[in-house]
């Protein structure tokens, strides 16, 4: 199953510095948040006790897919310790199992990397956002120069250890470029240790139809 990692997902709270790398960003991604979100791949969960707060509440109503099974059953263990009410499903970016217009926020964190058509998973989120809502981002992308050089050479390698992972994506182009929404912020998420690659964090708002006011 190309969605399947049980290796990965055994491992992966136990090698992944989540309090030193990406904590703090994920926290600043999801600050503010209310009404109903979607936490788009929510892997095994990290993501969870940064909104925990909103839900208990109730400010925010929680949702996620996560398509690989290892990793959504480490994520149903982390909202039962966490006590998150959270309506967690299988599913894909690329067809998300949500009727138009649902979401008020769509959290993408870490996720834009290893999914394997992230042009349709983009029309997906434009779909399942309300006008006037937002599509919130931290994601690691391509580097440029010699750097950006090394990483595509390594990525058929990396990508076969790291469930898919892809170091060379151009995540940040492709959600300015898409014509539904418009940029609010982005900037360069800053690292507490060395990366190879970049990391950034954006905010971008879905368009409201031709005609009707902000």
């Amino acid at each position: 199953m190309a969605d399947s990692h049980p290796c990965l997902a055994a491992a992966y709270d136990l090698v992944v510095p989540e309090r030193t790398l990406f904590a703090d960003h994920r926290a600043s991604l999801v600050e503010g948040l209310s009404g109903r979100v979607l936490d788009l791949g929510a892997g095994t969960g990290a993501t969870f006790p940064h909104v925990a707060g909103a839900v208990d509440r109730g400010v925010l109503e929680l949702h996620a897919i996560e398509p690989d099974p290892h990793m959504r059953r480490r994520a149903e263990r982390r909202a039962a310790d966490l006590d998150l009410a959270v309506e967690l499903r299988d599913g894909r970016a690329e067809s998300l199992p949500y009727p138009a217009d649902t979401f008020d926020v769509v959290l993408a964190s870490l996720v834009f990397c290893t999914i394997a058509d992230p042009d349709a998973a983009m029309a997906e989120v434009a779909r399942v956002v309300k006008a006037g809502g937002e599509f919130r981002f931290f994601e690691h992308v391509h580097a440029d120069g010699a750097v950006g050089t090394g990483t595509r050479l390594v990525n058929p390698l990396w990508r076969r250890l790291a469930g898919g992972c892809n170091l060379d994506r151009r995540s940040v182009e492709r959600f300015v470029g898409h014509g539904g929404f418009d940029v609010l912020e982005i900037e360069r998420a800053e690292m507490a240790l060395p990366s190879p690659v970049p990391f950034v964090r954006g905010r971008l708002e879905r368009r409201r139809p031709t005609g009707l006011g902000r």
